[in-house]
């Protein structure tokens, strides 16, 4: 059930509990964490922090724990399925659930005793009514009664009650089958997209900030989260701008309280600003050359992975009156009179090539002095950390160093997450460049198609689902301005990698067609449920966002030619 006051029905009833908080491995959920973990620690809650990536792990953690607990706190898992048949709880257990994955689960939504929703309602979540989905089963059985009582009357009378109670049956049967029908189709229309809604780490900042113990820290973790599924591609254009605005207003009001304190300047200050900033992944941090080279949105419109888009690139630069020796030194190395205005030149020759758009509403920290982010910056370092590829580290290592890169107290491992991001960027663009330069892209008819090789460069970095689903968008973005073929242009693109050699199996993910005007709804996750179904492929549905599978090797020429079938 959907909690209506998330400060009496969800905090003030944990706050003398102890509790197992189940996080999936998001940057927005760990930005939720790290708000909620605050919180905690003002009111001294006892709690245990368990990471989870996917079904599988969910179960586990609630095996584990469920003796210890009573109430289990989620974030950004277990909303999209039924929650009670997965986990099959206690009758006394209680889960708070807190998860931007639409559509949320319907016995989910009805279920008022076990399960707590704290999700926003003003989201347009488009739950079907109670009685269209759910039938009382005593209705059926209501006049089975009244048909056994007629053993006194005369036989006459008997056989008359006998056909009417049968006519009555058969009308009763039609009208159920009726309802049936019409159930299965508002369900369908119900579930059959994924999308996503409001931030779990702005629900959790608004739930500090209705109790009045909302920091600064808090509201850039919030910033983060947002910002997370701006660059994941998650939420719509509108829906970001709308929920940048609400922040925006939260930004205002703590610099207004805090002006004192930035008069001082102390080291350890911090200040969020609210910015039109450049669509230049890790600018600040890397060299302008390289930004440009490996940010999805410039990349795509010069067509980098071309000589005539690099040259074009040379073009640009000229353009904007940057020596290359400045261009491809350190930002921070550059010089002073060139950084002053290098926003407005950028976006006045960006306006002239086409890129009428590289500004994006955004925000940006300063801790201290010399320390600043911006909050995309903070997304990909927490990103490389949370999936990086290093010996020796497990899932829960790569756990805790990306909640810790989000501490100011901690902006060394920040600092290392952002190397991590730069190489990983560079990856990913020499792989859509090889991908584009050898047609590895193929029409199958209702979609595109894109099979990375066994002995592909970088090809175990693509084995975690965040960075296949980042190279599947700018992979999409670059074909998409390299094609001519204008029915391509608006078609959704699956695409595979190399999971486990030793297994045989691979790791599938499903993106929506590339549109600014895109809902970024995407029908994949059924879509693969049904094409596994028919052909009996081997896969596992494990992960939380449900276009994202894993799938043996051998059935995928027979799971793809179902896909094809079922989407054409």
């Amino acid at each position: 059930m959907f909690v209506s006051d998330i400060r009496k029905e969800f905090y003030d009833v944990v706050v003398n509990q102890r509790l197992a908080l189940l996080v999936s491995s998001d940057i927005d959920a760990l930005c939720a964490c790290k708000i909620l973990q605050a919180l905690f620690h003002c009111d001294h809650v006892q709690y245990t922090l368990v990471p989870v990536k996917g079904w599988q792990d969910l179960e586990t953690a609630y095996l584990e724990h469920k003796e210890q607990f009573r109430y289990f706190v989620l974030i950004n898992c277990g909303a999209n399925a039924d929650l009670l048949e997965t986990l099959q709880p206690e009758d006394d257990t209680v889960f708070f659930i807190c998860d931007s994955h639409r559509p949320v689960d319907v016995v989910n939504v009805y279920n008022d005793t076990q399960i707590k929703l704290l999700i926003k309602q003003d989201d347009d979540l488009g739950v079907p009514a109670y009685d269209d989905i759910f039938r009382d089963e005593d209705e059926d059985e209501e006049d089975s009664g009244n048909e056994s009582d007629s053993g006194s009357e005369p036989s006459g009378k008997r056989r008359r009650y006998d056909e009417a109670a049968v006519e009555r049956r058969i009308e009763k049967q039609r009208k159920r089958r009726e309802w049936e029908g019409r159930r299965r189709e508002i369900l369908f229309d119900y579930e059959q997209y994924e999308y996503h809604g409001t931030s779990s780490a702005t629900v959790m900042f608004e739930l500090a900030w209705v109790m009045s113990k909302d920091t600064k820290d808090m509201l850039w973790w919030s910033v983060v989260g947002l910002t997370d599924q701006w660059v994941q591609d998650k939420i719509t254009h509108m829906k970001y701008v709308t929920d940048v605005a609400a922040l925006q207003r939260h930004v205002s009001r703590h610099n207004h309280r805090n002006e004192d304190e930035e008069n001082s300047l102390s080291i350890d200050c911090m200040r969020i600003s609210f910015e039109y900033d450049l669509r230049l992944t890790l600018y600040q941090h890397w060299s302008l050359y390289e930004s440009i080279f490996n940010s999805s949105y410039t990349s795509s419109n010069f067509k980098l992975w071309s000589v005539h888009g690099q040259k074009k690139l040379q073009e640009f630069l000229a353009d904007m009156g940057l020596p290359l020796k400045q261009v491809r030194q350190k930002f921070n190395a550059m010089d002073i009179s060139i950084k002053e205005n290098l926003r407005e030149v950028i976006e006045e020759s960006s306006n002239k090539y086409g890129m009428k758009d590289i500004r994006i509403q955004t925000f940006g920290v300063h801790f201290g002095f010399k320390n600043k982010f911006l909050a995309s910056d903070v997304v990909h370092a927490a990103a490389a950390l949370l999936e990086s590829m290093e010996k020796d580290e497990s899932n829960t290592d790569n756990f805790i160093h990306a909640l810790d890169c989000l501490s100011r107290s901690n902006l060394e491992q920040l600092h290392k997450g952002i190397e991590l991001a730069k190489k990983k960027l560079i990856a990913v663009q020499q792989t859509v460049a090889s991908c584009i330069c050898t047609n590895l892209i193929i029409s199958q008819g209702p979609f595109l198609y894109c099979y990375l090789m066994e002995g592909t460069p970088d090809v175990q970095l693509f084995s975690k689902p965040m960075s296949l689903t980042l190279l599947c968008k700018y992979l999409l973005k670059a074909f998409v301005r390299s094609t001519k073929n204008k029915r391509c242009r608006l078609l959704p693109l699956v695409m595979a990698a190399p999971l486990d050699a030793e297994k045989g199996t691979v790791i599938v993910v499903g993106i929506p067609p590339d549109s600014e005007t895109s809902d970024k709804k995407n029908f994949f996750g059924r879509a693969f449920e049904k094409a596994a179904e028919s052909t009996s492929s081997r896969t596992l549905h494990d992960h939380f966002d449900t276009a994202v599978i894993e799938l043996k090797t051998e059935d995928r020429s027979k799971f793809l030619d179902a896909l094809i079938t079922l989407l054409s």
